[in-house]
């Protein structure tokens, strides 16, 4: 590796870093202001999201000058590829955090707190906990951490499922409750996501590290 490069790639996990710890901090909050149905909080988290939009296209202006100008290759060429995919999921993730939000917004709003009877905490700690590892599976290099993350997908979609269940049955049994309670389940939805975005982010730490493709397949 020239020294051009080095340089060039350590000041895009500077940057990486700065993104990952802004999206982390992010979904924080989104999840304290769901849980707590705190409307000033949850507009704060809409108004981070143009700083997560801003060190986003910065990763992905210095992945691409990077590829012009050096033309990495081999495990800087799959650090790079990985880094633009990974960047993509932390933006999406960062959207969802902002719809986390809305709906919290919206919920606050409403004559009724959500009759649902469902501990969303444990749904919401693996999914931090996914996003965390992911993260720290990059930084670390740490193969086997990332397929721990991949692990984790089922328990965040079987709790999902099962608040989709009570909360469907609690709109059956409160209609008047029927627009607040389906932002309940639009959040479940959103939650779900950002799980499968952690476990994506895993997939691609697991290529980056060995260069091995597992997406639709069995083996994790």
């Amino acid at each position: 590796m020239s020294h051009q490069l080095n340089r060039e790639i350590e000041l895009l996990k500077r940057v990486f870093l700065s993104l990952s710890t802004r999206v982390e901090e992010n979904i924080h909050l989104a999840f304290q202001s769901f849980r707590n149905i705190d409307a000033p909080l949850a507009k704060i988290v809409i108004q981070n999201d143009n700083d997560i939009n801003r060190e986003e296209m910065d990763v992905e202006e210095e992945c691409l000058k990077i590829l012009a100008l050096h033309q990495p290759v081999a495990s800087d060429l799959r650090y790079i590829i990985s880094i633009l995919k990974i960047n993509n999921y932390l933006e999406r993730i960062g959207d969802l955090a902002v719809n986390i939000a809305k709906k919290v917004i919206q919920i606050s709003k409403a004559p009724d707190r959500p009759a649902v009877d469902f501990d969303f905490d444990p749904l919401m700690e693996k999914v931090i906990l996914m996003l965390k590892n992911s993260l720290d599976s990059l930084v670390q290099v740490d193969a086997p951490l990332a397929r721990d993350v991949c692990r984790m997908d089922d328990f965040v979609d079987n709790e999902k499922r099962k608040a989709n269940q009570l909360i469907i049955a609690a709109i059956k049994a409160r209609p008047e409750q029927c627009e607040v309670l389906l932002s309940v389940l639009s959040i479940t939805r959103h939650l779900e996501r950002i799980g499968d975005h952690a476990a994506h982010i895993a997939i691609d730490v697991i290529y980056m590290v060995e260069g091995a493709i597992i997406r639709h397949t069995e083996m994790i």
